[in-house]
């Protein structure tokens, strides 16, 4: 049985998004995706060496040859936790979109949840691959996808599956908002979430430039606020915060 993995990236920093934000963890992205997002800034596609910190934090990667094995990537995880004992919140496995790697995932997370806590960044669109992860998880960031903003076709039905099984485990659900964005998307998105738990962390997220400015005027960003607030119970405006770092 394959236990390796064509990894991107493997390297510790600060969440920059969602209700995490601000925590400190240890990134694993995986490469692919089933969307094409317009707005989508990641690189997410496989490459021949997968880039490692050499050192958490130091900014400073070294090539990995591929595909990564588990044993490698849970030697660097234990690694940077007893040399930063404490300062990590979690894994987070994000992508591209992780859970096209289900069937490893589904093998590598009883594992790495021994180290730490697993966070899954989701773009909440394969909902038939969840059950199989879900009690190795612990946090879950699923997005849904405007379709007028993220050019993206219709997926409310697989969002609303996906939550379904997500409302498992610890859930916050994330929308990006353009320039394009209708209240009308944003209303329908805000229904979907709360025809199931109207108590889900509701992030509205404006698109930010690699200079740390949004795309959305404030008084726009006010008024999706207060659309999305009719609906849901906990609903925040959170740009990307390691833009803010990237600039620095």
């Amino acid at each position: 049985m394959n236990s390796s993995a064509p990894l991107v990236e493997i390297f510790s920093s600060l969440q920059g998004e969602g209700v995490l934000a601000g925590y400190r963890q240890i990134f694993v992205r995986f490469p692919g995706c089933n969307l094409d997002c317009s707005f989508c800034d990641t690189d997410f596609e496989a490459q021949t060496a997968c880039r490692v910190e050499t050192t958490p934090g130091s900014g400073q990667f070294q090539e990995l040859a591929q595909p990564v094995s588990l044993e490698t990537l849970l030697g660097i995880i234990t690694r940077w936790c007893k040399q930063l004992p404490n300062a990590h919140h979690s894994i987070s496995i994000t992508g591209g979109e992780p859970m096209l790697h289900a069937d490893l995932l589904a093998r590598w997370l009883p594992e790495l949840n021994i180290l730490l806590p697993i966070h899954l960044e989701t773009n909440g669109t394969l909902p038939e691959a969840l059950p199989r992860l879900i009690e190795h998880l612990d946090v879950i960031s699923m997005d849904i996808k405007l379709p007028g903003s993220a050019a993206t076709p219709e997926l409310w039905q697989e969002h609303k599956r996906f939550l379904e099984i997500a409302l498992e485990r610890d859930v916050s659900v994330k929308v990006i908002v353009g320039e394009l964005t209708t209240e009308q998307e944003l209303l329908k998105a805000c229904k979907l979430v709360a025809e199931l738990d109207d108590e889900i962390p509701f992030i509205i997220q404006p698109v930010t430039g690699r200079d740390g400015r949004v795309a959305v005027a404030p008084e726009r960003l006010m008024q999706f606020q207060a659309v999305a607030a009719k609906r849901l119970c906990d609903v925040r405006v959170l740009p990307q915060m390691h833009r803010f770092l990237e600039v620095a």
